[in-house]
């Protein structure tokens, strides 16, 4: 079991009741209509969700938070909702994170007190239509011209990128060449509305109806010199960095998928009647859901093992793990995660039958979100390329 102390454990407690009442009421209706509700995210910014990896000064929990408790914050909305709980993840581990870590106190003080309070949003703009796993063949380019960075190319599913509520984009960009030969990759944040930036049309996506997501373009997009966050050049580096930390919490988005899924199995096993009994008396639907159980408390374990890490080098607590340790947890927390999610979301649907193919059981909605779970912050596939490179072999 996951030892919690009592002060995780009310925190859960808390936005388990809040996912119940202000979530799952509406939820079916905000999936049909891909309706994305900024007032409940604006809820969980009242709610301190934002602000659980932030100090106190700009607005967060500061030592009463940690990535443990965004871990169960995320879980718990995820095991109402994948989408808003993609939403949280993405707003705190791709929209605030890279400015807490790489920001200036001046970028912060400008951007983060309203990120943190959930009056606004930031997206994270990586992917290219070229460059998703190999993120080093970026082809957005930002060059200098006076006391702008001048931006030309395109991000494709971004995240919180287009909503009524985003303020900024932090973009990748080539923005040199090296000595080397290889390209020079920085980090440039991109304020909404700036003229040449345009978030496209929101993708008709298979799941994750309610998550805010678009293609971007730059054209002609001019930004002051001092939106470069961080070092220049190192923008590649910095983006691997977040990368670690959002794999944990998509393995977490993983976990509710797979609570909800054994929480639905088990439901409908112990109502639906065939041949004078309930199914759950079938040795075929109990050991699928027996299964159910196994995948989930491996998960959990895994994902909160590789929280606690994260919150331990973040302390410089004595024993804490180095970062290639915490690299190695994180891919594998989010690869078996991941993993078991897709595998728990067909055994549900497949417990309920003919059933579990209506979209009126909200099986048939987890079923269609989770095949992102395995995609998102990092490939299957490539987790296991950097869980072989971490055991030491040079795998391409």
């Amino acid at each position: 079991m996951l030892n919690l102390s009592p002060e995780h454990e009310a925190f859960r407690s808390s936005v388990r009741d809040f996912a119940a009442k202000e979530i799952a009421p509406h939820v079916a209706q905000w999936d049909r209509d891909h309706h994305f509700p900024v007032e409940v995210v604006q809820t969980m910014g009242d709610l301190g969700l934002m602000g659980l990896t932030s100090p106190e000064e700009l607005g967060g929990a500061g030592d009463d938070g940690d990535f443990v408790s965004l871990c169960l914050a995320i879980e718990e909305i995820g095991r109402v909702d994948q989408s808003l709980g993609i939403t949280l993840e993405a707003a705190v581990g791709l929209g605030i994170n890279p400015i807490l870590t790489f920001g200036t106190p001046e970028q912060q003080e400008r951007w983060l007190p309203d990120l943190i309070a959930g009056r606004a949003l930031a997206g994270f703009g990586l992917t290219e239509p070229g460059a998703g796993s190999d993120a080093g063949a970026t082809r957005t380019r930002a060059e200098v011209d006076g006391d702008s960075w001048v931006l030309n190319g395109a991000k494709q599913f971004i995240t919180n990128s287009g909503s009524a509520i985003t303020s900024l984009v932090t973009v990748t960009a080539r923005t040199g060449q090296r000595d080397d030969g290889s390209p020079e990759i920085s980090t440039i944040m991109v304020p909404a509305g700036t003229p040449g930036f345009v978030a496209e049309k929101a993708y008709d996506k298979l799941g994750w109806h309610i998550s805010d997501t678009h293609p971007l373009s730059f054209t002609d997009c001019r930004v002051p010199t001092d939106h470069l966050l961080g070092e220049r050049g190192r923008g590649y580096a910095q983006f691997l960095s977040t990368l670690d930390d959002g794999r944990v919490a998509i393995a977490a988005l993983a976990v509710g998928c797979l609570q909800a899924c054994l929480d639905m199995a088990v439901a409908y096993a112990g109502e639906r009647q065939t041949f004078g009994g309930p199914i759950g008396r079938k040795q075929g639907v109990a050991f699928q859901i027996a299964d159910l159980e196994v995948m989930l408390q491996a998960s959990r374990l895994l994902t909160y093992r590789a929280a606690e890490m994260k919150d331990a080098m973040t302390r410089g607590a004595t024993g804490a793990p180095t970062r290639a340790e915490f690299k190695q947890a994180a891919s594998v927390a989010k690869l078996y995660s991941s993993e078991s999610a897709v595998t728990a979301t067909r055994i549900a649907t497949q417990v309920f039958g003919g059933y579990g193919f209506m979209e009126e059981y909200p099986v048939a909605r987890f079923y269609r979100d989770a095949k992102i779970l395995e995609i998102g912050e990092g490939t299957s596939e490539v987790q296991r390329m950097l869980i072989a490179r971490g055991l030491g072999l040079a795998v391409e």
